[in-house]
């Protein structure tokens, strides 16, 4: 069997309108994405929290004051604090993660 010579398009030669690369991922721009605010977790058995009630305290791994991690689909993009906007909380956020920071994350 002979071997062909495979002939393929030669991209870097042709040239593309500013800002066109970034239309191809438009229709990106749309998806819903899950965001969550987390202040804080902790462990326990099972006992202790069906003895909870109206009431009671759970005390998480962080303290007060500490900046609240914004997560989009489980993973932290920024951090932030807690603040009421027309008797609504909401979250001012003061530190996003970094690319470097959220490629890490991927692994």
């Amino acid at each position: 069997m002979d071997a062909q010579r495979a002939d393929f398009t030669d991209f870097s030669k042709e040239s593309k309108a500013p800002g066109e690369g970034q239309r191809d991922i438009k229709f990106l721009l749309d998806i819903p994405l899950t965001i969550t605010v987390e202040i804080g977790r902790t462990k326990m058995i099972i006992n202790d929290l069906l003895m909870l009630g109206q009431g009671s305290v759970v005390e998480l791994d962080k303290l007060a004051g500490e900046p609240m991690e914004v997560l989009v689909n489980n993973k932290i993009i920024a951090r932030g604090e807690v603040v009421v906007v027309n008797e609504k909380f909401g979250i001012r956020l003061t530190d996003i993660v970094s690319p470097t920071e959220r490629l890490k994350q991927l692994r």
